[in-house]
């Protein structure tokens, strides 16, 4: 998969992205992360990104020019590219938009900054725009790593582990169930007799009824799209009376 990431801020992305998983899934040509300056398509001695909003208000726009510019020269060798802005205004980049993302070949990210981009980069150039919640963050830099980093999971050969992705938290709409290693005690916490017992049946159930009880502490929200049957059902009315009493 080929991500062309559009910046003014090239260097932040050293390390999260040269690092750990996605490191090795570079060198091995499963991803191919591409970094472009918008700066180098401004057109003025000055090299100027961006300017005070017509009509008036705090802060400044990117402006449209050095943005379309940089959008058209990596759109020669990726024409079927989509193209994707980060701004607080865009749908919530979730586990099923990562996973929608992780179908595409081609994907260019434009980082937004200062109070946003000109609006015709909207207009004439985003295919979608996707925010990580509901937080302003100093520029999309961030935004776009972390989109990265949770698309690429879902890239067949990234992950060690091929079900490594479809057993964590929201793969199946709920939490993700607590872990252990060993030791089996540390400093008189101990790990549960269940998943010492080598019973899988009771294993799974303890996890389910774990992952459950998470959400419904954590994210009850989560619990109104999550896939439930009937045991799920019976265990949720189990826990919600406990944590009433």
């Amino acid at each position: 998969m080929k991500f062309d990431i559009l910046t003014l801020f090239p260097a932040m992305f050293e390390g999260p992205l040269t690092e750990s998983i996605i490191r090795r899934a570079v060198e091995r040509g499963l991803l191919d992360i591409r970094l472009h300056q918008i700066r180098d398509f401004a057109t003025d001695r000055h090299k100027v990104v961006d300017d005070a909003p017509y009509g008036g208000g705090d802060g400044m726009v990117m402006k449209v020019e050095p943005i379309a510019a940089c959008i058209e020269a990596v759109k020669v060798e990726r024409p079927h590219a989509r193209v994707i802005l980060t701004t607080p205004r865009g749908r919530l980049f979730d586990d099923a938009a990562a996973r929608e993302l992780a179908q595409e070949d081609e994907v260019i990210v434009i980082c937004g900054r200062y109070e946003g981009v000109d609006e015709r980069v909207r207009e004439l150039f985003v295919d979608d725009e996707f925010s990580i919640g509901d937080v302003v963050l100093t520029g999309g830099e961030l935004a776009a790593m972390v989109m990265v980093d949770a698309t690429a999971r879902f890239i067949p050969g990234v992950l060690g582990s091929p079900g490594s992705a479809e057993m964590d938290t929201f793969s199946n709409g709920l939490l993700e169930y607590p872990h252990y290693t060993r030791p089996a005690e540390f400093r008189g916490s101990t790990v549960p007799p269940v998943l010492l017992s080598g019973n899988h049946a009771e294993v799974a159930r303890w996890r389910r009824r774990k992952a459950l009880e998470k959400t419904l502490r954590t994210r009850p929200d989560l619990l109104e799209r999550a896939v439930l049957n009937s045991n799920d059902r019976q265990c949720l009315a189990e826990l919600e009376s406990e944590i009433c009493r």
